[in-house]
């Protein structure tokens, strides 16, 4: 597929020749992470407009499905190992992504939540084929499909489709970070330029994740010193992050998948991503986003360092 095919794409390439003048606030949140980007970029081959497109594609038949068993009234519910739930969706969208994955990229590996496998070096694409399982079965509309293409160990390239949202985001190193609406042009998205724990809007994981993996007072420290908290959970939070609507997101406890696209999304739209040690990396079993302006400000209250 040519990425004059894409709409998504064929947006992206018009309003990237609008970028003469930037948001400030995007380069001053860039300023947090530049640094590790840059070394990365200068030792990592970018990848493809192609990878993006087909991401995009992938994303497109994963929405099929979800759409089609989304609330459906013979949805088939099992338990995991590990108790969380997994629905015949889950399944048939990463069989789905799998299947296109070996026919059109049989060289590439993939990890993916429900049929495992792991990331190696090289390229390895990354699934999540439903974030937000329980919200899912529930019928709460707050899930998502993640792809990642990640790269000698680095997130590359990001999609995130909230069908029943009616929203997808999407990133590339170097392309920016997008979303698109109802299924409307892209427009470009970027951090806040909140720069007081005071003044921000945060969004965290439910206390019991955090006294089990963290800390209670760690964590009770960054919602009193924040001016607002609520959860919007799971992967919608750190897009929230992305586009500026919120300040700062945590977690406690997560996977690879739950976050590898998310790392990309986040940073190109200026933002930080770290784990809760301040590492910059998405396989660290704990996450912390933000529009970089705040991020020693929230690492230091969390106190994992």
């Amino acid at each position: 597929m040519a990425v004059s095919d894409n709409p998504h794409l064929i947006a992206l390439s018009v309003q990237r020749t609008r970028e003469g003048v930037r948001d400030r606030r995007v380069v001053l949140g860039q300023q947090y992470h530049a640094h590790v980007l840059q070394s990365r970029r200068d030792t990592i081959a970018p990848v493809s407009s192609d990878d993006l497109n087909f991401a995009l594609r992938l994303a497109d038949a994963a929405d099929a499905i979800t759409r089609d068993r989304f609330q459906a009234i013979d949805l088939l519910v099992e338990r995991k190992p590990d108790r969380t739930p997994v629905t015949d969706a889950d399944t048939a969208v990463e069989d789905a992504v799998r299947a296109l994955l070996a026919e059109s990229l049989p060289a590439d590996s993939v990890a993916g939540e429900e049929r495992g496998g792991d990331i190696r070096a090289g390229r390895t694409w990354v699934l999540d084929p439903i974030d937000g399982t329980k919200n899912f079965l529930r019928g709460v509309p707050a899930w998502a499909t993640l792809i990642a293409l990640v790269v000698d160990g680095v997130p590359q390239v990001g999609v995130v489709s909230a069908p029943a949202l009616g929203s997808r985001w999407w990133a590339a190193r170097g392309e920016g970070a997008w979303v698109s609406r109802g299924g409307g042009a892209a427009e470009r998205i970027s951090v806040s330029g909140v720069r007081s724990l005071e003044d921000a809007y945060l969004s965290t994981t439910h206390l019991g994740s955090w006294v089990k993996y963290h800390s209670r007072e760690r964590y009770l420290a960054l919602v009193d010193a924040c001016w607002e908290s609520r959860a919007f959970g799971d992967f919608w939070q750190h897009c929230l992050v992305a586009e500026g609507a919120i300040d700062l997101a945590a977690e406690a406890i997560v996977n690879p998948w739950d976050v590898a696209p998310l790392q990309v999304l986040v940073e190109e739209a200026g933002g930080g991503f770290t784990d809760l040690s301040g590492a910059n990396r998405f396989d660290g079993g704990s996450v912390l986003t933000s529009n970089g302006h705040l991020h020693e400000a929230a690492l230091s209250l969390l106190g994992d360092r």
